[in-house]
């Protein structure tokens, strides 16, 4: 089975979301599948997540799930146990990452610091997560703070802050594998059923990021 962080990585953007019922998991994924974006970060910021996951790894598995917001070992075994196909957190846990490495689960610890990049490498991580991106600096900030840790070969999700706007300011970094983007499948477009208004954001982003990366 394929690296899920490769896949990532050849998208240049994954959408981070926070579902509040499961009897909309089918029709998320429906709509992010026909904006051609074929990856979803659940969060478990509701109780719904680990159904949520479960359905759409079942019903739509061509669609690559992860799990979001893994901040403790129950969380990470509910993932696992859901069918997602990745992990990631906003922070780094060492207990976790073990845990994670030690099943085989692909995760993506959080950092913020050069201590936490630091720490990060020690643990074996090789792509994290880069949280919270705009309150924490910017692309400029992610630059400073990686360029010692370059010969690690280190990649990086900036989520938090990232926009339409700013995608092209992250992926110009060559140590971005993706952005995050809370965007393009917000709640409250979740439970109000517009999904053809996420179909539309997702074939946006997919778009976006594409251009960019082909660009000379």
């Amino acid at each position: 089975m394929s690296d899920p962080f490769d896949t990532i990585t050849e998208l240049g953007v994954v959408p981070v979301i926070a579902i509040e019922r499961a009897s909309d998991a089918v029709n998320l994924a429906d709509a992010l599948l026909e904006g051609g974006l074929g990856v979803a970060e659940i969060t478990f910021r509701t109780p719904a997540a680990a159904e949520v996951m479960a359905k759409i790894s079942a019903e739509r598995p061509q669609l690559l799930v992860g799990a979001g917001t893994v901040l403790d070992l129950a969380s990470l075994e509910a993932a696992r146990q859901s069918g997602a196909r990745f992990g990631l957190a906003p922070g780094l846990d060492a207990e976790i990452v073990a845990a994670a490495s030690a099943s085989g689960f692909p995760f993506a610890p959080g950092i913020m610091t050069p201590s936490d990049l630091s720490a990060a490498a020690r643990l074996g991580a090789r792509m994290v997560k880069f949280f919270p991106a705009g309150a924490a600096g910017g692309p400029k900030a992610l630059d400073a703070i990686s360029a010692p840790f370059a010969h690690l070969r280190m990649r990086f999700i900036p989520t938090g802050g990232v926009s339409p706007a700013t995608i092209g300011d992250w992926l110009a970094l060559k140590s971005v594998a993706a952005v995050g983007g809370t965007w393009i499948a917000r709640a409250e477009d979740i439970s109000e059923g517009r999904f053809a208004d996420i179909s539309r954001k997702a074939k946006e982003a997919v778009a976006i990021a594409k251009a960019l990366r082909e660009a000379p």
